[in-house]
């Protein structure tokens, strides 16, 4: 295999190198084969090398959503109005699996606005090159923390709609025993106004497992700083291959509507966050 086929697979032992820098040294082999297991790197890369092979963008979503077997019920999306004279979307969704979700919506999207989509993502996600041109990557801690506020504008700024998931972290179980998103961030809003583009609210159905959940609320009584239940995304998702998952699309909420001062941005996002539950 030469050296361009090998960039368009996982390579945990290079991922762990880039993020933990000199550290990664210290890092023992065991936690290394564990995180492969964990990850899936190998099935990971069966796919990526076959079936996906040569792949990208909307052609590599298409063939996700058939590797997962994603049974796909769609509302609303029909009667959604077109990028017509110029005019792009702000779209955000809940987060509720943290894998599947992001590629069903990027598909069902890139197929009604022409590709003309561009994800906010964890920039983790840019190693997989077939999702990578759709891709904003976020990194808030690294080097690239820095050019993040010119990236974003980037996006706005473009001829593409905008996809985010504005919980920044896919669902958790709340204390009433509901699987919710965490609170939303005001990002989209005050992005959404400078860029007089209107706001296409969407809930997708699913839900992850209680180990799932149960490890994501130690790692809150414990303040980890490190997002520990992350690494157990790729897992989720294989246990998620089959199920069948309800998507519905709000109508389009208008950009003036976030310039009315009886709320601040904080507050307008969550307002938002109400209206995707109640689809």
């Amino acid at each position: 295999m030469d050296s361009e086929e090998k960039e368009f697979l996982v390579d945990i032992d290079k991922i762990v190198k880039e993020k933990a820098g000199s550290k990664a040294k210290y890092i023992p082999g065991f936690i290394i084969s564990w995180l492969k297991r964990t990850l899936h790197q190998e099935e990971v890369n069966r796919f990526l090398g076959g079936r996906a092979k040569g792949k990208v963008g909307v052609d590599f979503l298409d063939e996700c959503v058939d590797y997962l077997e994603m049974d796909l019920k769609v509302k609303g999306l029909d009667e959604l109005p077109g990028n017509e004279g110029g005019r792009y979307f702000t779209i955000v969704s809940n987060h509720p699996l943290g894998g599947e979700d992001g590629v069903a919506l990027g598909k069902l999207l890139c197929h009604k606005y022409d590709s003309k989509i561009k994800y906010l993502v964890n920039d983790v996600l840019m190693n997989l090159h077939g999702l990578a041109p759709l891709c904003i990557p976020i990194n808030k801690t690294g080097n690239q923390s820095r050019n993040f506020p010119k990236m974003v504008d980037a996006a706005f700024q473009s001829d593409n709609n905008v996809l985010m998931f504005p919980a920044g972290l896919c669902s958790r179980r709340q204390d009433d025993g509901s699987i919710r998103d965490l609170a939303w961030k005001k990002t989209f809003i005050t992005k959404t106004v400078e860029y007089q583009r209107d706001v296409i609210p969407v809930h997708f159905s699913g839900q992850n497992s209680d180990r799932f959940y149960n490890i994501a609320r130690w790692c809150k009584k414990l303040n980890l700083k490190f997002n520990f239940a992350m690494l157990f995304l790729v897992d989720e998702m294989y246990k998620n291959v089959g199920n069948s998952f309800t998507v519905t699309f709000g109508k389009p909420i208008p950009w003036q509507t976030f310039t009315d001062k009886s709320k601040t941005p904080a507050e307008w996002a969550a307002w938002v966050q109400d209206r995707v539950y109640e689809l």
